[in-house]
């Protein structure tokens, strides 16, 4: 993989930008910010997607697959830490001795000197980035923004507004973050992931403190978590809006009612505002408490904020609907992290009713299956009725002996409360197979799991 260095300086012009993997869920949104200042981009990735789709219909030539000759005559290369360092498009840029820019880089540039709202945490961060948007949209504000999943109401991850406010999920996975001329930081959690990265819990909250004191106005930061509570309490001198469900939140939720739809109260300065999402979830309340405490802290009127934030209705990839079938709905969810994991079954649990959850777990990066798979079987076990494990989808990582999706399932306790199937197509009929009517079927990775959907719906039509 490649690692960003956050000390290169970043050039007065980018001229004609080539993104390699350009239809990631990052990528594509800052693409198409390019796109639409009016710069000429290509790109390259693994597969057509519906995002690479849509890049091409704003004018973008993108090729399907990885060769140096992708590159055609662009002046600045766009990468992710995800590439491999033997890509051949980059191996022809450093031949070339073009700038090769890590994403956060070519992000950090598009913002220029806009007053930006940087989302951060280990979970969260692209709901929490949506609420916000959608909020201030709203409230008339009109920013510009680049999230890392699509918001539904809007249909896009990115886009350029007129206003002052510019709004970024910033990524902690590889540190790149730290680039961002950061006016106002929320950080929704601090729960140690990327360890590949950091190499310990200590240097994972270090980054957060870091990113976090650099805001040059304010962080609103977790009461609840206690990560972010060690990160807030070196924050020496930094203006803090807490929110959570504790009693001492500057913004505090409670009356949390999720059977469906959440509700709840928010309370801040003394006054009771009572909230109602479109979106399922408990833990969203306080994903929702976390974007007040951003808009409360830029000023904005508390009942105008309620308002706002009412009017957003989910991101891709976060408890998406897919289809039903036979009465069987089949969702999917980014959840990658055993803390994510328990959200998005939990919200299965809230919705569900009498019927039963079955999850399809794909683990996302051998060196996370590795360190979490006790973590991962013993929540899957107890919150799903029946899991099917997937093999490792292992990313920007080589693989490692022995660690595949049997590490998870072997770690249950009920054998019959899981199935290790690589196979793809066997496990889309396995699931069809268990699956009555009221169920709910789940993928649940950060990877390509959601690929598997279509042949879940199809198995599950075909199956008596």
């Amino acid at each position: 993989m490649i690692k960003p260095d956050l000390s290169q300086p970043l050039p007065e012009d980018l001229g004609k930008l080539h993104f390699v993997g350009i239809g990631g869920s990052g990528m594509s949104g800052i693409a198409r910010m390019f796109l639409e200042s009016g710069y000429t981009v290509s790109g390259s990735d693994l597969r057509d997607t519906a995002a690479v789709d849509e890049l091409r219909d704003l004018g973008a030539r993108i090729a399907i697959g990885h060769d140096a000759a992708n590159v055609g005559d662009a002046d600045t290369l766009v990468v992710t830490g995800a590439l491999w360092q033997d890509n051949p498009e980059y191996q022809l840029a450093l031949s070339r001795g073009l700038p090769v820019l890590h994403r956060a880089h070519a992000l950090a540039w598009l913002i220029n000197r806009q007053r930006l709202v940087a989302v951060a945490g280990a979970h969260g961060k692209t709901t929490s980035t949506g609420m916000i948007v959608t909020a201030l949209l709203e409230l008339g504000a009109d920013p510009s923004f680049v999230n890392g999943g699509v918001i539904q109401s809007l249909g896009v991850s990115s886009r350029h507004g007129s206003g002052e406010l510019f709004v970024v999920e910033a990524d902690e996975s590889d540190g790149s973050f730290l680039l961002y001329d950061t006016a106002v930081a929320l950080v929704t959690n601090v729960d140690a992931d990327h360890l590949d990265h950091y190499g310990s819990y200590e240097a994972f909250d270090d980054a957060f403190v870091t990113f976090a004191s650099r805001a040059k106005e304010f962080v609103a930061i977790s009461s609840d978590d206690e990560g972010a509570r060690r990160v807030a309490s070196r924050l020496d001198g930094a203006t803090l809006i807490s929110f959570g469900e504790a009693e001492s939140a500057d913004v505090r939720v409670h009356s949390i009612a999720s059977e469906g739809l959440v509700t709840a109260t928010l309370s801040y300065r003394g006054v009771d505002h009572p909230l109602s999402l479109g979106v399922p979830g408990r833990h969203n309340a306080l994903n929702a408490a976390g974007a007040f405490a951003v808009l409360a802290g830029l000023g904005f009127d508390p009942a105008e904020i309620i308002r706002g934030l009412q009017s957003f209705t989910g991101t891709g990839r976060r408890f998406e609907l897919h289809g039903t079938v036979r009465g069987v709905r089949v969702f999917d969810d980014y959840a990658h992290h055993p803390t994510e994991v328990a959200a998005a079954l939990q919200t299965a649990r809230s919705v569900v009713g009498d019927g039963r959850v079955i999850a399809i777990h794909q683990p996302h990066l051998y060196s996370r299956t590795r360190l979490m798979a006790g973590e991962f079987a013993e929540t899957y076990e107890r919150l799903a009725d029946h899991t099917i494990v997937l093999d490792v989808f292992g990313a920007r990582e080589d693989p490692e002996p022995g660690v595949t999706g049997a590490l998870v399932a072997d770690r249950f306790t009920d054998s019959d409360a899981v199935d290790y199937i690589p196979d793809w197509q066997q496990a889309a009929d396995r699931a069809a197979a268990i699956a009555r009517e009221g169920d709910l079927v789940m993928t649940l990775s950060c990877g390509d799991v959601y690929r598997i959907i279509p042949q879940v719906l199809d198995a599950l039509a075909t199956t008596d």
